[in-house]
C-alpha cells in the first residue's frame, strides 16, 4: 500500500472520515458483548482454575457519591446514609468469602484497586474495617500497590490518615475542569485550593504516585479552559494525568440529559481542545502514554511504555500484568484467561445475590482463541499504536488470512497517511494517534454492529 496525496486531507475532513462510534477498548471483547449466558456457573468454574502461582489483582467498586455530576457514566449515586455504605462494605467481604470458597485454595493478591462512585464516601473506620478483612481473607504479602479514586471536595484529614494506615500508594483526583462556567454546567463545583490539599495530604501519608483526572469535551469548554485548568495543575507535579474525552451517551446513562446539548463542543473543537492540552503537557515534561495519558519519565507508567510492558483494562492504562482479576462490588468487571463476567449493575439486584450466599454475576463472555488473538492485536495497538502481527499469529496459532478483512479495511487509513504497513507491522503514525480506537475497530469483527453502543473517536 503507498501513501496518496488523499493523505493531505485537513483535520476538519479526518474528523467527518474517522469520527464514528467505537469502543474505548479497555477490554476485547467489549463489555457491550458480554450476555446472561455466562454467569454465576462459570465464573465459579474459573474461579476454581486460579492458579497460586501467581498474585491476582482485586478491583472493588464503591458505587457512592456525596453529589451526581452530570457528564459522569461511572455505576453510582449520590448517598449521605452512612449505614448504606456500612452494611455495603460488610457485603462486599460476604462476596469475598463467596469468591475464596470456590478457589479451594489461598489466594495472592499483587495489587488492590478501590474504584466508584467515590470510594472515600467510606468512613475511615470502614475503609480500615474493609482492608482488615481482605487481609484476613487474602495473602497481601506481594501486595505492591493500593490505590483509590478520590473526590478532592469529599477527602478529609482523617480519611486521608486512614489510607496512610491501610498502605494507600498511588491515587487519583477527580479534577475535570476548574473553570466555574464549566463546573457548573455539570455540577461539580470544585476549588484549586481544595485539590492542592488533597494532593500534599496525599503524599504526605505515602502516596507516591498521584494521578488528576482531567477531561475536554465538556459543556462550554474551550482550550482556553483546558489550558488555564492544565497551568494551575502541573504545578502540584503529579505524577500522571489523565485526559479523558467527554462521553456523551444520553441514551446509556439519563442524568447526563441534564446537560445542555448546544454547549457541548463540536468534534473539531474537541480535536483542538485535545491536542492544545497534549503539546502543553508535553511541553512540560510530561511523556505521553497512550491515547489519553501522560506521566513524569520517573514514574512506573512512563517506564512501562518505554519497556513495551504497558497493558489497558477497565481502569485505563497500566502496568498491571496480572492474568486475573476479581472485581467485587456491583457492577464489577472480573477477568480471567477463561473470560470477563460482571456483577449485577443495579445494587439492590447485586445486595440481594450477596445475602443469598450466590455469586452475584450478572453477565460475561467466555473468551474463544479467535478473542484472545485479537484482543493481543488491539492491545498492543491501543498501548503501543504499532504491532508486528507474525509473531503473534505464531504464538496464538492463527494464520494472517484470519485478519483479512482487517487488512482491507486499513487501505483508507494507509491512504489518508494514519496508518503505515510495512510486509506484517502495522503502525499508527503521529497523525493517526488520535484515531486509533477507529483503527483497532478494523480488527473488531463485532465493532459496527456494536457501534451505537459506544462514544465517538473524537
Amino acid at each position: 500500500m503507498s501513501l496518496s496525496s488523499s493523505a493531505r486531507l485537513s483535520v476538519r475532513d479526518l474528523i467527518a472520515r474517522y469520527d464514528a462510534h467505537a469502543p474505548r477498548y479497555t477490554s476485547y471483547p467489549t463489555a457491550a458483548q458480554f450476555t446472561p449466558a455466562v454467569g454465576p456457573g462459570e465464573w465459579a468454574d474459573w474461579l476454581g482454575r486460579v492458579s497460586s502461582d501467581q498474585p491476582v489483582s482485586l478491583y472493588l467498586h464503591l458505587p457512592f457519591c456525596k453529589r451526581l455530576c452530570w457528564y459522569c457514566g461511572c455505576n453510582t449515586r449520590a448517598v449521605n446514609r452512612p449505614g448504606v455504605i456500612s452494611s455495603y462494605v460488610d457485603l462486599l467481604l460476604r462476596e469475598a468469602d463467596l469468591v475464596l470458597a470456590r478457589t479451594g485454595r489461598p489466594v495472592r493478591v499483587g495489587s488492590i484497586h478501590l474504584g466508584g462512585g467515590t470510594p472515600n464516601m467510606l468512613s475511615p473506620d470502614d475503609l480500615e474495617r474493609l482492608f482488615a478483612g481482605l487481609s484476613a481473607r487474602f495473602d497481601l504479602g506481594d501486595c505492591f500497590e493500593v490505590a483509590a479514586e478520590l473526590d478532592p471536595e469529599v477527602l478529609t484529614q482523617e480519611w486521608v490518615e486512614a489510607a496512610g494506615r491501610i498502605g494507600l500508594s498511588r491515587a487519583s483526583l477527580g479534577v475535570q475542569d476548574l473553570s466555574p462556567s464549566v463546573q457548573a454546567a455539570v455540577n461539580r463545583p470544585e476549588r484549586f485550593e481544595t485539590i492542592r490539599w488533597a494532593a500534599e495530604a496525599l503524599r504526605g501519608q505515602g502516596v507516591t504516585s498521584l494521578n488528576l483526572d482531567l477531561m475536554y469535551g465538556l459543556p462550554l469548554q474551550a482550550v482556553e479552559n483546558v489550558i488555564t485548568t492544565l497551568g494551575q495543575v502541573t504545578t502540584l507535579k503529579p505524577e500522571r494525568i489523565a485526559l479523558f474525552g467527554y462521553a456523551h451517551v444520553p441514551w446509556m446513562k439519563p442524568h447526563q440529559r441534564l446537560i445542555n446539548d448546544a454547549d457541548l463542543p463540536d468534534a473539531e473543537a474537541r480535536f483542538a481542545q485535545s491536542q492544545a492540552a497534549a503539546r502543553y503537557l508535553v511541553g512540560k515534561g510530561w511523556q505521553a502514554i497512550g491515547l489519553d495519558h501522560f506521566a513524569l519519565p520517573h514514574d512506573g507508567l512512563a517506564a512501562a511504555d518505554r519497556a513495551g510492558r504497558l497493558h489497558r483494562n477497565f481502569q485505563g492504562y497500566t502496568t498491571d500484568a496480572a492474568d486475573v482479576l476479581i472485581g467485587l462490588g456491583a457492577s464489577s468487571i472480573s477477568r480471567t484467561p477463561r473470560g470477563y463476567v460482571q456483577n449485577h449493575a443495579q445494587e439492590l439486584d447485586w445486595r440481594r445475590a450477596v445475602e443469598a450466599g450466590d455469586l452475584p454475576v450478572a453477565r460475561g463472555v467466555a473468551l474463544t482463541e479467535g478473542d484472545a488473538f485479537v484482543s493481543e492485536i488491539i492491545e498492543r495497538l491501543m498501548c503501543d499504536f504499532v504491532v508486528d502481527l507474525a509473531p503473534i499469529v505464531r504464538r496464538r496459532g492463527r494464520d494472517l488470512s484470519d485478519v483479512a478483512g482487517a487488512w482491507s479495511l486499513l487501505e483508507r487509513f494507509v491512504d489518508d497517511g494514519l496508518v503505515r504497513i510495512d510486509g506484517t507491522v502495522v503502525a499508527v503514525t503521529d497523525l493517526g494517534r488520535p484515531f486509533v480506537r477507529a483503527v483497532c475497530a478494523a480488527f473488531d469483527p463485532n465493532a459496527a454492529a456494536l457501534q451505537q453502543r459506544h462514544a465517538r473517536v473524537v
